[in-house]
């Protein structure tokens, strides 16, 4: 069987994705996400911390949200729906490190849990420690 062949069958047995009604579930979806956020960040402005606080509070508030809805199985069920109104705020950065966290959990705490963890951490870690290193060099001997 071909390539083509083999994408000619695909397309006769797959079903059409509804493209309009998932970029308006993402839409809504991702903009209450933000919503929430920028309302949580109102509220610890309004507790006295100054924007930069507050900011930080809202988005360790939205982290811890979503790794405890990915916890308890919720996450999943409305990244179903709402697709990458989801991903795209830092709640699915979130859902993206617990979930491999919760799936190797019965390989212990270490070698299931902890190495999980940092499946995607890690490497955004790596590229973003980096980057900002060879941005800091080539800043450096530009300046000298």
């Amino acid at each position: 069987m071909t390539n083509q062949d083999y994408g000619k069958l695909v397309n006769e047995h797959s079903q059409p994705s509804p493209i309009w009604k998932d970029l308006i579930w993402a839409f809504l979806v991702g903009g209450a996400i933000c919503t929430i956020g920028q309302g949580l960040s109102d509220l610890f402005q309004s507790w006295g911390l100054d924007k930069e606080q507050a900011g930080t509070a809202a988005s360790v508030t939205l982290i811890l949200a979503a790794a405890l809805l990915t916890g308890l199985g919720c996450f999943d069920k409305i990244a179903k729906r709402a697709g990458a109104g989801t991903l795209v705020p830092i709640t699915g950065f979130a859902n993206a490190m617990v979930s491999p966290a919760l799936e190797f959990k019965s390989e212990g705490l270490i070698t299931g849990t902890a190495v999980k963890l940092f499946t995607v951490a890690g490497p955004v870690l790596v590229f973003g420690i980096s980057a900002s290193v060879i941005y800091g060099l080539i800043l450096c001997l530009l300046q000298a």
